[in-house]
């Protein structure tokens, strides 16, 4: 368990790591192999867990590669400025209110059907879905589910479970041959992004963590005001366009008759007063 939370430190500090190797070219492979063995226990020490800002920072990064791929919607930024109120409603009201640099939401102007969130608190939400959102409640109940997502560290744990043991393998190898591809260490580090980002975009978390997300969502919608059930009628409207086959959440969500099923357990320990009609005339005025 060390070894492998010492890979993922290594993967943070890539940076700091490649300055220090590039003003030691003269050490050989084995040498710079054995200080980071040797400092490996100092460094678990200081930094066991991924800090605040560390978080951050990864996450920004994942952020960066899904802007790539999809152009942020800037035509109505009272719409954007409504979805970052719920937002912040869901957020102040949970266990961890603030994060490092805090929650943002922004739109995605794709027509998909689909929602991100970065462990640096980034949460993406296309247009596509808040189209097909019924209610306030409803769009309440998918930011509910994205910051379950920061707040159980989902993305954090995509990168702690897919190099760690690549990038043990290469070290180790490294000390047996006394040799140490540089290259190959810093792009087994830098592809930790890129497996957050084809996490969630390509393959989706697992159908227990998006069961996770889905029951934080609750408790999250609970404390905030929100009729959890909200989050059921976003399923629901969800089962009528889902195509397992297509893009958005299609592909990177378990089926919506399976969510529903699994919130069908959990959902009636909430009881929060119905007042979704005082919000109606707001979410009629921002989003349709």
């Amino acid at each position: 368990m060390k070894t492998k939370r010492f890979a993922v430190l290594a993967a943070v500090l890539l940076i700091p790591f490649t300055l220090m190797f590039s003003s030691c070219s003269s050490l050989s492979g084995s040498q710079i192999a054995s200080i980071i063995f040797k400092s490996a226990p100092s460094i678990m020490k200081a930094l066991e867990d991924i800090t605040p800002e560390q978080e951050y920072y990864i996450g920004r990064a994942v952020a960066a590669n899904i802007l790539e791929m999809y152009n942020i919607y800037d035509k109505d930024w009272n719409l954007v400025l409504y979805l970052n109120r719920i937002c912040r409603t869901i957020t102040e009201n949970s266990d961890r209110p603030e994060i490092y640099n805090g929650y943002h939401l922004a739109i995605l102007d794709t027509d998909e059907i689909n929602a991100f969130a970065t462990s640096g608190g980034h949460i993406f939400v296309t247009r596509g879905l808040i189209a097909n959102a019924p209610s306030e409640d409803a769009l309440a109940g998918v930011i509910a589910h994205e910051v379950a997502h920061i707040q159980l560290q989902h993305g954090l744990k995509a990168i702690k479970n897919a190099r760690a043991s690549q990038a043990l393998i290469q070290t180790g190898s490294a000390v047996a041959s006394e040799t140490m591809n540089l290259g190959d260490l810093t792009d087994t580090f830098t592809q930790s992004i890129g497996d957050i980002v084809n996490t969630m975009v390509v393959s989706g978390y697992s159908r227990t963590q998006e069961f996770e997300a889905d029951n934080k969502a609750l408790s999250l919608m609970a404390a905030a005001g929100y009729d959890p059930n909200g989050l059921l009628l976003m399923l629901q409207t969800l089962q009528k366009n889902y195509n397992p086959s297509s893009g958005g959440f299609g592909k990177t969500h378990p089926s919506p008759t399976d969510r529903i099923a699994n919130v069908q357990k959990s959902i009636g320990n909430y009881k929060v007063e119905d007042t979704t009609s005082y919000r109606q005339a707001r979410y009629n005025a921002f989003v349709k």
